[in-house]
């Protein structure tokens, strides 16, 4: 493809008509550095789009004049950068072209003040609403199908995030995490008006952030007050350093699994921002749903994918219910059935092919306990009460430092209540049966008539979601997602995307 630079705006229709492909679109204010770069690069990356970056300095943006004029500007190596790093066409419009004068159609947004209001907000009047005003605009004429960019300005992340939810863009954004310098600081436009000293406060800023998030990993708590210490021996001005929800931004609660320490100082006349992301655990994804909603098959790939532990809970009941009826256990005698839990052992191993297999006291039963047999009678035995009480405690000890995604029927409402991200996968009652009538693995509902099927089906339903304990519902705050007339691969990267969407990528990292 010939790479272009367009520079009007009534240019761009005509581009995207030509074009005949998705945008990903990477918008800047020019003086690009590796942190653009990256952004450029993992959107070409990413798929095969067109990659169109703009390079436009938002007058909106600034409500100081001088900062305005001393933004820096350069043009040239910015063009030689993006297209060198995978651009395919940049867009360098005028202040006139964006908005032009006396143009009653251009739409001033606000920010919303629960967002807009806090942190940088504070003492940025409007620069969020001339956020919001540009991006809008961009995103109205270029209409691409992915918006990059970077979890440095997290607050503004989630204000354009907000945009194109409550405006109902078709734009799906994607976010990469802060990209630092040699040491340690954010990479940003504005470093290059660092003097020597103000970048050694800068340096001690960003390593006081970090050193807090080490601390947090293992205490699990925050002291800001002892931070702010350390930054006023220094001399540091700090314009504010907050504890916060990473989503609402209001002050983190106890029982916040994710939080953000975000701060920012002054350096002279260069103001600069930093944050990093607080965890007591890995994030965990809870997929729960019925029989043959296709649970496993997604949760398989989600863990492969993300790279995270796979817990396949169902299989820890399917497990005990083999054992139970193999060793001939009278589980309704409680006194026995507890003796026998006390020396059971379920784990489980990756196989040769990447996916794991189940054993129980030593013994592989990964096959035989997708029989048909068990299939009938699991769902009365994972309704007793002293087996669910073992079960729960055994995932929760699995999944006590997190960084799992879990299947089953209560992993969202009784085992990881608190989990990230819920899941309620489900089928209709026909789309399930055919599932497990072609079903491979399964020869037993190979040779069961599609009829019969469908009624073991309605009735394992039934024994699920009207047991006493523990029984199979939505959690309130689960997303549903109905999987009829929709591919494995659809529905995993359904997933995932809400997974980007809650979680942010700097906590990804391995």
């Amino acid at each position: 493809m010939k790479k272009v630079i367009i520079r009007k705006t009534e240019e761009i229709e005509n581009w995207r008509r030509n074009i005949n492909s998705e945008i990903n679109f990477i918008p800047t204010m020019g003086n690009l550095h590796n942190g653009h770069i990256k952004l450029i690069s993992t959107a070409k990356n990413d798929n095969s789009n067109v990659n169109l970056v703009s390079i436009f300095i938002n007058p909106l943006q600034f409500d100081n004049k001088v900062d305005l004029e001393n933004y820096p500007k350069t043009i040239d190596n910015d063009i030689k950068i993006s297209f060198a790093h995978g651009a395919d066409a940049i867009f360098i419009p005028s202040t006139e072209d964006i908005y032009p004068p006396n143009n009653k159609n251009i739409k001033f947004l606000k920010a919303p003040k629960d967002l807009s209001s806090a942190l940088c907000g504070l003492n940025r009047t409007g620069h969020f609403d001339g956020v919001c005003t540009v991006v809008y605009r961009l995103l109205n004429l270029i209409k691409p199908k992915n918006l990059y960019l970077g979890e440095k300005d997290w607050q503004q992340l989630l204000i354009l995030k907000n945009l194109v939810l409550t405006k109902k863009l078709n734009v799906s954004i994607k976010s990469i995490p802060t990209q630092r310098d040699f040491d340690g600081i954010p990479l940003s436009s504005r470093n290059v008006h660092l003097s020597k000293n103000e970048r050694k406060l800068i340096r001690f800023f960003s390593s006081e952030l970090l050193e807090a998030k080490k601390n947090f990993q293992q205490e699990k708590k925050i002291n800001l007050k002892e931070i702010i210490k350390k930054l006023s021996s220094k001399k540091i001005l700090i314009e504010y350093l907050e504890h916060l929800h990473p989503h609402t931004l209001q002050t983190a609660r106890l029982e916040d699994n994710i939080s953000l320490l975000a701060g920012a100082i002054r350096c002279g006349e260069t103001r600069l921002i930093d944050h990093v992301f607080l965890m007591k655990r890995r994030p965990i994804i809870a997929i729960d749903g019925p029989a043959g909603s296709g649970k496993s098959t997604v949760t398989k790939f989600i863990a492969k994918k993300l790279k995270l532990l796979y817990l396949d809970t169902g299989s820890m009941y399917r497990a005990l219910s083999w054992l139970l009826i193999k060793e001939n256990i009278d589980y309704k005698k409680e006194k026995k059935l507890q003796n026998v839990l006390k020396d059971i052992s379920i784990v489980f191993k990756s196989n040769t092919n990447s996916y794991q297999d189940v054993f129980i006291n030593n013994y592989c039963v990964t096959e035989e306990i997708r029989s048909q047999e068990i299939s009938s009678i699991v769902s009365k035995i994972s309704s007793i009460k002293e087996v669910r009480k073992f079960l729960v405690k055994e995932q929760r000890k699995i999944g006590e430092s997190g960084g799992l995604v879990a299947e089953g029927r209560d992993i969202g409402t009784t085992v990881f209540p608190h989990a990230e991200l819920k899941i309620f996968l489900t089928a209709s009652i026909d789309e399930r049966a055919k599932r497990r009538k072609s079903d491979k693995n399964s020869k037993e509902s190979q040779e069961i008539d599609l009829h019969t099927l469908k009624e073991l089906i309605k009735k394992r339903d039934f024994e699920d979601s009207t047991r006493e304990i523990s029984p199979l519902i939505k959690a309130n705050d689960a997303i549903e997602i109905i999987t009829d007339g929709y591919s494995i691969n659809e529905v995993v990267d359904k997933i995932i995307d809400l997974y980007n969407d809650k979680i942010p990528k700097e906590t990804q990292i391995q």
